[in-house]
């Protein structure tokens, strides 16, 4: 790595302060100039990244380099944490990450809040009875989608949903209920 730095800035410092500057000893700079990566470690370099590969397919592209290290090392094959970092980056092996955790729902707001009328007896005689709805943002590949679906607690049956880009009421929460008004008369 020191040498690749001092190759790439060899134009705008001189090559004996660069490599005194990153502790590697100029010599050894052109020495490695002349011959670059050797065949032996491109061999096992690949063979690393083979067995990298299976590791990370394993477990659903949910291991990093630490863990990847760690797997390497149980199959008694002596990794260091940077390496296995290196060829996981050079070969785009990397970790999925965890989704940030997105707050939705606000409870401090000025809108009216209604009272419970339900309170919490979800069981109806006969169809149209009683009716609950709620929203959820499913994410998707170009964003988040809303869903509002209205739910008819006799047969719990969903009888009337929508699907918008927007959290306006309009276009969710009352359309999904003109759905259900369309679907079962109450």
């Amino acid at each position: 790595m020191a040498y690749r730095f001092i190759q790439e800035n060899k134009k705008r410092y001189t090559i004996k302060e660069t490599a005194g500057l990153l502790g590697v000893s100029w010599t050894a700079y052109y020495k490695w100039a002349r011959k670059g990566i050797s065949q032996r470690r491109q061999q096992a370099d690949g063979e690393l990244v083979r067995l990298i590969k299976e590791i990370v397919e394993k477990h659903c592209k949910r291991y990093g380099s630490p863990r990847v290290g760690k797997a390497l090392n149980k199959l008694g094959i002596r990794v260091s944490l940077k390496k296995a970092a290196r060829l996981m980056r050079e070969n785009g092996l990397n970790a999925r990450r965890k989704r940030k955790y997105i707050r939705t729902a606000d409870s401090r707001h000025c809108f009216p809040v209604f009272e419970n009328i339900l309170n919490r007896d979800f069981h109806a005689e006969k169809p149209g009875q009683k009716r609950v709805s709620d929203i959820t943002y499913p994410r998707t590949n170009e964003g988040w989608l809303y869903l509002a679906a209205v739910v008819d607690l006799c047969d719990r049956k969903v009888i009337g949903w929508s699907f918008s880009e927007g959290m306006e009421a309009e276009q969710t929460a009352i359309a999904a209920l003109q759905t259900a008004v369309k679907n079962r008369t109450p």
